[in-house]
């Protein structure tokens, strides 16, 4: 697989924690626009070719408080693997670009997000170290085109992607479209939590660096 980036922080202020990244393969042609600061002005647009994805990482920026402008085309004509891997890689890549240094950060986030009988528990750590353990527990084939096998997959692709720490449990549900978005509105809430600015300039860890 030939494989090409391309990225530029398009930050014009070393406070404003934004950037824009491009990934080329065989597979999948991605551009992604992130802003991690649009709490009340966010702009969102999402188009992977796969409306429940779509809908999925649509629910992600708005609840991390996000401008995310995503754009993939891939190979949908053997199968959804590659534009739901890819789009969550290139994502994460994203994430650890615009957030930069993790310094003055709270770096850890917890929370719960119910959707109706589903509810859901995400646990963030801005940690430096990629680790996902993520437990959704579906039970159809697939919601909407998108195989449900994806799901924890592009959680945990973007988690090593990402660089950090990311448990999801869905803790109870019965209906898996609520149970699938109970768990990325929860990992949305955490993580807006664990970048949240403190104030101070400091890498909050005791080592220093994270």
């Amino acid at each position: 697989m030939s494989e090409s980036f391309s990225n530029v922080n398009i930050a014009t202020d070393k406070n404003l924690r934004e950037a824009t990244f491009y990934r080329k393969t065989n597979e999948t042609d991605i551009k992604i626009l992130l802003n991690l600061d649009s709490v009340g002005n966010q702009t969102i647009s999402v188009n992977t070719g796969i409306g429940f994805l779509d809908h999925m990482y649509h629910a992600l920026a708005k609840h991390s408080g996000w401008s995310l402008t995503l754009d993939c085309q891939g190979d949908l004509h053997i199968d959804d693997h590659h534009s739901a891997e890819d789009t969550a890689i290139t994502l994460g890549m994203v994430f650890k670009k615009a957030l930069g240094e993790p310094r003055g950060i709270k770096r850890f986030g917890y929370a719960y997000a119910p959707l109706d009988e589903a509810l859901s528990r995400a646990v963030v750590d801005i940690s430096g170290r990629p680790f996902s353990d993520i437990n959704l527990n579906l039970k159809r084939e697939k919601i909407g085109d998108l195989s449900t096998e994806m799901l924890p997959h592009v959680l945990s692709s973007f988690a090593t992607s990402a660089g950090i720490t990311l448990h999801v449990d869905v803790i109870k549900g019965v209906n898996d479209h609520h149970r699938a978005e109970s768990a990325f509105k929860a990992v949305a809430v955490a993580l807006r939590q664990a970048i949240e600015k403190t104030g101070a300039n400091d890498v909050p860890s005791t080592k220093g660096v994270l």
